[in-house]
């Protein structure tokens, strides 16, 4: 066995010891009004960033047993004003066709209402997403209709804010 830590030990570290460097209140809108959670976004040594999401009441949550995938994106605009009608397209800022916009994240899988992920990406910074929305869709990103996925209806929204 050796010592050395792998990046899957550093990411563990992170989400366990420090502090997020923004971080984004999710909240629903008026097709899930009790939807909520929090979505944390750490910097980390390899030019990238980690993504932690923790969410709950997701719209099958009613259902025991019951789980489904939900389209997570960041959105250009950190306007969720008018049941989110503001966030504008994804975060594309290399023009990108999807689902290779750097705003495409995995989906989310609601198990009973609650979903939990981590992941790491390097399509942006920090300093990129600060002030932009991160976005819950009402149904899976089909990872192949334009612009966007087909993923539906945008049920949850939060702006992504610096932590100071």
């Amino acid at each position: 066995m050796t010592s050395q830590s792998t990046p899957g030990d550093i990411f563990a570290d992170l989400l366990r010891y420090n502090t997020p460097s923004a971080l984004a209140w999710v909240r629903g809108g008026e097709a899930a009004p009790a939807l909520s959670g929090l979505v944390k976004f750490y910097e980390t040594p390899y030019q990238g960033v980690l993504v932690e999401a923790e969410i709950f009441n997701l719209p099958n949550k009613s259902a025991p047993g019951s789980s489904d995938f939900y389209a997570f994106h960041i959105h250009q605009n950190g306007d969720c004003s008018g049941n989110f009608a503001h966030t504008g397209d994804h975060y594309n800022p290399s023009g990108q066709p999807h689902p290779f916009h750097a705003g495409d994240f995995p989906p989310l899988l609601g198990n009973e209402g609650y979903a939990w992920t981590a992941f790491y990406d390097k399509r942006f910074s920090i300093k990129d997403i600060a002030g932009r929305s991160v976005i819950i869709h009402s149904h899976a990103d089909d990872f192949t209709s334009q612009p966007s996925g087909d993923s539906g209806s945008k049920i949850a929204c939060g702006v992504i804010e610096i932590m100071h």
